[in-house]
């Protein structure tokens, strides 16, 4: 016979919200000290009511504690427990303080009150329209959610997730999720395709039904575009794979995807099948570039001798021999790759261009597809910059970008920076915007890592052989002198980089073999050493980059790290605290922020259930239940670095990261330091990185199709 204990919950002592464990010290009946009980709750919150069967256990670290096999929690009836309900802030616009008030006032009925006439609420000092609406608002989300937290826990559902599928489908929510489950991985953003299987079996759908296998079918091609940036995927490949996923037969599989063709979710093109978005993207940039390849140059007829002098005279340099060729190709193609190696003058020959441009009064924008990379693009230039996202002017009412075909920007030469990070998408989204009678500069290293996001244009642009290409070689004199310069082309050439020979220098290896002293050393790196001499701030200047994200020398692990021993605290209601360092993880056009943004956390506000975050001096709220859209940034993945540059960068090269070590990402992760570059860890691995190229490549046909 299973004993029963029951009680109010004094303290949560922990809560995961993916699984529901949690231990909580409750104040039970019958016993003069507090219990701990640990067992399984949807939502765990102080003050409230729980009934538990279980048994008596003696845990070694922990001492005696009732293990609960069944849990369940009910709303607080006493005062006491009320206030600590309301104060722990299970409802927006009530804290401590105004959870005291309210009790103070309503005393055992304040639940009723909130739930049933919540406009008495006013008669408390304080609570005026606006913080009224808020509690009104948070009172009924609350129990909407914590009704969609049962219902997935029920089914073995981790509970996270349980705000954003309210806020998409509202009150409806359980009977969406119930009639089609293989909705969330369509519809919620982090809701995966086997999660969202497991729900749909357990809710009795078939491993055979159509739509189970559709629901495959989609996963596999947006698995292959956001995992490995194929912009479509063999038909062979696709069958295989959606076979092995839901151990449906080939002809199921067939069956599925033509179903899906029926209903224009996906194209076919030869033997190559398509998300419908992705095809119209590929074949959108492949049609915009080759019509603005015809037609008249904006500028006119040009004298290139004249021209080069003048440039030269502005700027006070000496152009090399391949700088000459980019800016001859710019007054006279339609279309212009600037592509070259770090200390090779690509900043140099953009601003080279521009002057060029704008001497002849002719309309110059300059965009990137990153903050940061904008940033250093307009500080290059002398003049104004745009990300690509607010070049386009994304309207948050409507959905979508105001600049289009429809509406084009008003430019003679647009200079893209950083083409190796834009996705097929974006690109198409950009050069639906462009005039038929302007001229595109695309200037980007094609030797670092590819877009996050499917497709790999700047390459594309380069093999099709129809976009004229300007190959920057010669380095510069004073960007020679760099160590982080020829360290990064050593690689680039599949050689061992070499440290900086003097203690002045920028680049340097640190040797390390065992993962606890690589993170031992890296630590005194970021926090003592490179503070000290270089005089660089650990949170603004330094920047950890890593090959992974699991592991021990991988972005989560040393995240948690870094964050104890520059932003020391304790932890509140969320894992951010303020001061930390975080990055944006998607695009949210509402917020206006984008994957790979970097901010300060400034504010959190337990109470309305807000955290401000700083983005390059602008600040912009979260509500707690969006905070997934971030993480710590004390590390940061190299993928993520992407079109960022820091005075300093430290990079863990370990064994650990074998998977991942190959030489275009290290290279990219070389040329993210402006100051200083240090790598930490095995010579093995440095050697594996350097010396292993990256032969992965991405199904799409773009560059077949600019061949007319």
């Amino acid at each position: 016979m299973p004993d029963s204990l029951g009680g109010a919950i004094e303290r949560v002592t922990f809560h995961n919200l993916d699984t529901g464990y949690c231990v909580l010290r409750v104040r039970a009946k019958g016993h003069a000290d507090l219990v701990t009980v640990v067992g399984h709750l949807p939502q765990a919150i102080a003050g409230e009511q729980v009934a538990a069967t279980g048994e008596w256990v003696n845990d070694r670290t922990h001492g005696r504690q009732f293990k609960a096999a069944e849990l369940k929690a009910a709303p607080p009836h006493t005062v006491e427990g009320i206030a600590k309900f309301l104060a722990s802030g299970l409802v927006k616009g009530i804290g401590p303080i105004y959870a005291k008030k309210i009790v103070a006032a309503f005393g055992e009925k304040t639940l009723d009150v909130i739930d049933r006439s919540p406009s008495f609420l006013a008669q408390v000092k304080g609570i005026g329209p606006k913080r009224l609406a808020l509690i009104r608002e948070g009172w009924k989300e609350s129990g909407a959610v914590r009704g969609i937290m049962t219902f997935l826990m029920s089914h073995g559902i981790g509970t996270a997730r349980a705000v954003r599928i309210y806020k998409t489908y509202g009150e409806n929510a359980v009977k969406i999720v119930t009639e089609n489950p293989y909705r969330l991985s369509d519809d919620i953003w982090g809701f995966g395709f086997r999660t969202a299987d497991d729900l749909a079996l357990k809710l009795g759908i078939p491993r055979d039904a159509p739509q189970r296998i559709q629901a495959a079918v989609r996963h596999v091609l947006n698995d292959a575009a956001g995992s490995h940036g194929h912009v479509c995927l063999p038909e062979e490949v696709l069958v295989e794979e959606t076979a092995a996923l839901t151990q449906a037969s080939a002809e199921q599989a067939t069956a599925a995807i033509e179903q899906l063709q029926i209903r224009d979710e996906i194209v076919r093109e030869s033997t190559q099948l398509y998300l419908t978005h992705l095809y119209q993207a590929e074949v959108g940039v492949a049609r915009q570039l080759l019509a603005l390849a015809e037609g008249e140059h904006p500028l006119p007829q040009v004298d290139t001798a004249k021209a080069l002098a003048w440039v030269e005279g502005k700027m006070a340099i000496a152009l090399a021999e391949s700088q000459k060729a980019a800016i001859r190709a710019a007054v006279a193609e339609k279309l212009l790759v600037v592509t070259g190696g770090p200390g090779t003058g690509k900043t140099t020959i953009v601003k080279a261009i521009v002057e060029v441009f704008a001497a002849k009064g002719r309309r110059v924008l300059l965009a990137a597809p990153t903050g940061r990379a904008a940033k250093r693009l307009s500080e290059s230039t002398g003049r104004d910059a745009k990300t690509i996202h607010r070049l386009l002017e994304f309207d948050a009412a409507a959905g979508g970008f105001r600049r289009g075909r429809d509406n084009p920007l008003e430019v003679d030469l647009l200079v893209v920076d950083e083409v190796s990070m834009v996705d097929l998408v974006l690109m198409n989204k950009l050069l639906a915007a462009v005039p038929a009678s302007a001229c595109v500069v695309f200037v980007g290293d094609r030797d670092q890592l590819p877009s996050v996001g499917a497709g790999s244009v700047l390459a594309d642009l380069i093999d099709s052989g129809v976009v004229a290409v300007a190959r920057l070689t010669e380095i510069h004199r004073q960007a020679g002198a760099s160590h982080i310069v020829r360290a990064a082309h050593a690689v680039n050439a599949g050689e061992v980089p070499e440290s900086a020979p003097t203690a002045d220098g920028d680049f340097y290896f640190v040797e390390a073999d065992d993962p606890a002293l690589v993170i031992d050393k890296i630590l005194a790196m970021v926090t003592d050493r490179i503070p000290k001499k270089f005089g660089l701030d650990p949170l603004r200047d330094i920047q950890v980059l890593s090959p992974m994200n699991k592991s021990d020398l991988g972005v989560q692990n040393l995240n948690k790290l870094l964050q104890a021993a520059l932003n020391p605290g304790k932890d509140g209601a969320i894992a951010f605290r303020v001061g930390d360092k975080v990055i944006q993880t998607r695009n949210n056009y509402t917020r206006e922020v984008f994957n790979g943004d970097i901010g300060r956390v400034t504010a959190i506000d337990e109470v309305d259930q807000l955290a401000a975050v700083e983005f390059d001096g602008r600040t912009v709220e979260y509500e707690f239940t969006d905070l997934d859209e971030l993480q710590h940034a004390f590390a940061i993945s190299i993928h993520k670095s992407q079109g960022s540059e820091y005075p300093a960068v430290v990079i863990p090269v370990h064994t650990q990261h074998f998977i991942m070590l190959r030489r275009n990402l290290l290279y990219t992760g070389i040329t993210r330091g402006r100051k200083l570059v240090a790598l930490v860890g095995s010579r093995k691995a440095l050697w594996i990185a350097a010396t292993k190229a990256d032969t992965a490549t991405r199904f799409g046909m773009l560059a077949k199709r600019l061949i007319v």
